[in-house]
């Protein structure tokens, strides 16, 4: 197994801190390998992956582990006995006691991996938000476990459309388990948000986009257990507000409020400073009247006004409980972004969208590996932001600290260049 190189002046300091972090990582997979080659071969791959070879692939995970074939990678991939779910499952623990807090938030979100062929599990032409157009893709739904300590993937579902759970055929080919039926996205989101809930862990928020937030049998799960959430739906969205006789479209709800119900908030900073926006919110009727202590409110953003331009409109559903201020509403609705950042980290940094593989076995492994990585990169980071004020930091660390949190690979790359991170 290939040893971590660092590039810091305190390069040996580094390498402990590198070397204990990953050894406490691999302590926490081992049970999930019953076999000591498998274990010892997942780890090389989840090193692979931590790596800075140009594409995590089979081929250069296994020349980066000191073989001459890819096969012992695709074996662990396809035919070698672990249960990804069971890896996951340490995955929730690991994040839950590295970065969990009170206040923190989930957020579900889908991506796109593009693809060629018909092959691949759940591959067809679909419409990817991350290619911004109809493509042919598979498309995994994510759950990310955003804290002020970090934020990281969570949980993953690959999303099967109905041309694949319609022709047997081609699901028997892909290994795809019997008893797998067509879900849409939002049901897939339901099952992982209620999957890590009863795990226990604790979450301030539950926040997604219009994809999810649209769906009431997901809203409902949520309020069941009462689970405060922040969920954008589209402007066609019928509410009821309260003291009126009859439902009716956001947008008409949003265009009728006064000027004083507007506010200025920041939703969070980004690249050039505080994310403002007006936000309003107006309560809506209950169907559950009984339930004092929560309360529905629409909340609508609209984008600052800029010259002739009109102002954009979003608009958001919160369930919350009585007392929560407009002020929090909007903090929780502004770490949306945060799944983008994860997402895009993971695929630029530990390969999650790099993989060789068609089956769904293979794809959710693989996937589910790359997670791992990506959360051992978020810890250390967090850790090492805990060691040092940032008053006293290198100004490398500054402004890593301050760089846009949509271009979160440099940010990850700044990390590791000021930790000696680089690992080979």
């Amino acid at each position: 197994m290939a040893s971590p190189q660092f590039e810091s002046p305190s390069a040996a300091s580094a390498a402990e801190i590198w070397t204990d972090a990953f050894e406490e990582i691999c302590q926490r997979m081992a049970p999930c390998f019953v076999q000591v080659q498998t274990r010892q071969r997942a780890q090389a791959y989840v090193r692979g992956l931590l790596s800075p070879v140009e594409r995590k692939n089979g081929w250069q995970l296994a020349e980066e582990a000191g073989e001459t074939t890819p096969y012992a990678m695709q074996y662990l991939l396809d035919r070698a006995v672990w249960d990804s779910e069971q890896l996951r499952d340490a995955l929730c623990r690991y994040v839950q006691e590295m970065l969990g807090e009170s206040t923190a938030v989930l957020v579900i979100d889908e991506t796109g991996f593009l693809k060629k062929g018909i092959k691949s599990v759940g591959v067809q032409r679909q419409y990817s938000g991350t290619a911004g157009r109809i493509e042919n893709c598979q498309l995994g739904v994510f759950l990310t476990y955003a804290s002020q300590a970090g934020h990281t993937l969570l949980d993953r579902a690959l999303y099967l459309p109905k041309s694949w759970t319609q022709d047997l055929d081609r699901c028997r080919e892909a290994h795809v388990p019997t008893e797998v039926g067509f879900a849409t996205k939002p049901e897939l989101a339901a099952r992982m948000l209620t999957r890590t809930l009863d795990t226990g862990l604790k979450a301030a928020w539950v926040t997604g986009d219009t994809v999810y937030g649209s769906h009431r049998p997901l809203r409902a799960a949520l309020e069941a257990r009462q689970q405060t959430y922040a969920l954008a739906v589209p402007r066609r969205e019928q509410l009821q507000v309260q003291g009126e006789s009859a439902p009716r479209r956001v947008d008409q709800v949003a265009r009728g409020l006064p000027a004083e119900a507007w506010q200025p908030l920041s939703a969070g900073s980004g690249s050039k400073g505080p994310r403002l926006f007006d936000w309003a919110r107006v309560q809506l009727v209950d169907a559950e009247p009984t339930r004092s202590d929560w309360q529905h409110w629409l909340v609508v953003r609209r984008s600052l006004a800029s010259g002739a331009q009109p102002a954009k409109m979003a608009y958001v559903l919160v369930f919350a409980r009585t007392g929560t201020t407009l002020a929090d509403m909007v903090q929780a609705i502004g770490s949306r972004w945060t799944i983008e950042q994860c997402i895009e980290e993971a695929k630029g940094q530990v390969g999650l969208d790099e993989y060789e593989v068609r089956s769904w076995q293979g794809w959710y492994r693989h996937i589910t590996l790359s997670m791992l990585a990506h959360a051992f990169l978020t810890v250390l980071r967090a850790q090492s932001q805990a060691e040092l004020p940032l008053s006293d930091a290198p100004e490398e660390k500054k402004q890593e600290h301050s760089s846009q949190p949509h271009s979160p690979s440099r940010t990850l790359d700044a990390f590791k260049r000021t930790r000696g991170l680089t690992v080979r």
